[in-house]
């Protein structure tokens, strides 16, 4: 196979706009997937995947198809003359007979947490669909992901899907995306992924439109590591694209960033599951084992070349350049994570250290809350990131755990970046918060209810723009707002009509104070927080008073107090259960009766003092959530 008729090409798509139901067609009319052993979503292997109906893991899959198509390689040649011009196209058309392709289809995640795996993969591809559902038009992934497209270069072939529906507005989206993205009426295709319709002419219009790989065979290798996963037997398995040069069996390789050399012992590509080869060549899409068993040695977006242990003695060694677009996921929001039965700690430990093995985002320490017992401090990508691994958690190890309240990753201004001021740290003088540029689409109709709850949301209005039949709100905001809910609080808002994006951009000075939760002096440590001082009275008394209506009455009066910066800021107070010490009286004098309430109130104080303060996991659970 030559690199001339090797396509590489991602789908990209906002959510529920068909792009896996795409990839299913693509499996089944290239014969690459037997009809009989087709599912949907077949790239989505995840059970979690299959529920949500979102592809959380990137999967490739290599894809041969005979085409006849008259390719535009020769279009790009120089033509002294029309009749010159003619006899290349003959050529061409002539050697486009009954051709062989090979296809590499990369299905890639698409929520805004995996942007950074999403951007690698692009980087592997050449080109990419831009898929776009007939009934819903434009929104906030698209336009995010054509963003990243175009940033990687990449040649776009727009698609508009789901034509099949009674509710499709072909013109309608056609129109948007010829005024949003400046693509031509007659590139876009329409089809139904669903019936297959038009399918078949969308592959021979991605071999005439993208590229072949324009790698060089005679260079020196350097392989684009676009994600990794660890198999149990075989270690870390790399999923590569060979950018220059070619890999064989036995190769010493060195992993740029860490400077780790190791030996080949697999290759291959994947049909969809892995298939050995002996060598992969320029442009060529596959994966790589070599015995590493720690994944972080081999990270997404690294550059794989060859060892100097690989160049004879008559050859010299020739120091190459990294692929650019290299850096660190860094986890953005911190959960404490608790087992809900204490004896299922060792349980938590051993299975977050299976997850790690796949997930190099993951970072966990262990911590101990005085209510809930032993835990983990977990940093994730995202919201989306945290909901995954919980059910992973569940479904995979059977464990039920209790995340505590989210925070996102503070810094100081004088100094490196502190995950734990999440809790507890008094010198917030300097403090920095992360921002992000948040891009809301909505109808129209909608514009002033969403405005209302962005500013709500300390949102700063940075553009305002009307399209043909939505708008598009760009604000800069504190990332921590996406986190107490500001997701679900615009789908509300919008009647589920709005879409999001938001993108990392910064980090600004925070006026910020720490929360405590006290009951009867007693420091209730989950349920401290940073909050902004702007907020402190409104959120000291709202936790208060939830905390109250969520303890039960005993034996002893319960204070609670709710601490900002060292200062009282809200009190509640249940009080206690009281038992008639007169009952039995049937006479006496009142010294008698006041010598027995005497006693009764200061055996009530030594509860107050010495009696250990038992807050019930539900209504932990209940603040918890709540806030």
């Amino acid at each position: 196979m030559t690199q001339q008729n090797i396509r590489n090409f991602a789908i990209i798509a906002h959510v529920d706009h068909g792009k896996s139901t795409l990839a299913d067609r693509l499996l089944e009319i290239t014969n690459t997937v037997p009809k009989e052993k087709m599912a949907e979503q077949f790239l989505d292997q995840n059970p979690i995947s299959r529920r949500r109906g979102i592809t959380i893991k990137l999967a490739p899959v290599r894809m041969r198809y005979s085409s006849n198509v008259i390719l535009n390689t020769f279009d790009k040649l120089s033509a002294g003359s029309v009749k010159d011009l003619e006899i290349l196209r003959v050529a061409q058309n002539d050697k486009a007979q009954n051709e062989e392709f090979i296809l590499n289809l990369i299905d890639t995640p698409g929520h805004v947490d995996f942007s950074y795996e999403v951007s690698r993969t692009l980087a592997a591809c050449e080109g990419a669909i831009l898929l776009v559902d007939a009934t819903q038009g434009i929104q906030a992934q698209t336009v995010a992901h054509h963003k990243e497209a175009v940033k990687e270069n990449l040649t776009l072939i727009p698609v508009i899907n789901k034509i099949d529906l009674p509710n499709a507005e072909k013109e309608v989206v056609t129109k948007e995306l010829v005024n949003v993205f400046g693509f031509k009426k007659e590139e876009i295709l329409y089809i139904s992924a669903k019936t297959g319709e038009n399918v078949q002419s969308l592959i021979e219009e991605i071999i005439k439109r993208i590229p072949a790989p324009i790698g060089q065979k005679e260079k020196p290798l350097r392989c684009l590591i676009f994600d990794a996963v660890y198999d149990e037997f075989k270690g870390v398995i790399a999923y590569i694209k060979v950018v220059d040069g070619q890999l064989k069996k036995h190769d010493n390789i060195r992993f740029f960033q860490n400077n780790i050399t190791s030996e080949v012992t697999d290759i291959g590509y994947f049909s969809p599951f892995l298939v050995p080869s002996d060598i992969l060549t320029t442009g060529e899409i596959g994966y790589v084992i070599t015995g590493i068993k720690d994944i972080r040695q081999c990270r997404v977006g690294d550059t794989i070349t060859i060892s100097q242990k690989s160049k004879v003695k008559s050859q010299k060694y020739e120091e190459v350049e990294a692929l650019p677009g290299y850096k660190l996921p860094k986890p953005m929001v911190f959960f404490g994570v608790y087992p809900k039965e204490s004896r299922d700690f060792v349980l938590l430990r051993e299975s977050l250290s299976k997850l790690t093995l796949n997930d190099t985002a993951l970072t966990y320490t262990e911590e101990y809350s005085s209510y809930l017992g032993s835990g983990f401090r977990i940093g994730f990508l995202g919201l989306l990131h945290a909901e995954i691994v919980k059910e992973r958690l569940k479904q995979e190890f059977g464990l039920d755990i209790l995340l505590a309240m989210p925070q996102v990753l503070y810094k100081k201004s004088f100094d490196g970046v502190y995950p734990e001021l999440s809790r507890g740290d008094q010198d917030k003088s300097a403090m920095l918060e992360p921002y992000m540029r948040l891009s809301v689409y909505t109808p129209k109709n909608y514009v002033g209810t969403l405005m209302t709850v962005c500013q709500a949301r300390k949102g700063l209005l940075f553009d305002l723009s009307y399209r043909d039949n939505y708008v598009v709100l760009s604000y800069d905001m504190p990332y921590s707002m996406f986190i107490r809910g500001l997701s679900s609080e615009l789908k509300a808002a919008s009647n589920g009509f709005a879409s999001i994006d938001y993108k990392l951009t910064e980090y600004r000075e925070a006026d910020l104070a720490s929360l405590e939760v006290r009951v009867n002096d007693n420091p209730i440590d989950v349920l401290s927080e940073i909050i902004y001082k702007d907020e402190a009275i409104h959120v000291a008394r709202e936790k208060a008073l939830q905390l109250k209506n969520s303890l039960s009455r005993q034996q002893f009066r319960q204070i609670i107090q709710v601490v900002v910066d060292g200062n009282i800021q809200a009190r509640e107070e249940i009080p206690p259960f009281r038992k008639d010490v007169l009952q039995k009286m049937s006479g006496g004098d009142r010294t008698r009766k006041d010598k027995l309430l005497e006693a009764q109130k200061k055996g009530k104080s030594r509860l107050i003092s010495h009696a250990k303060i038992s807050i019930p996991q539900e209504a932990l659970l209940s603040m918890i959530e709540g806030g």
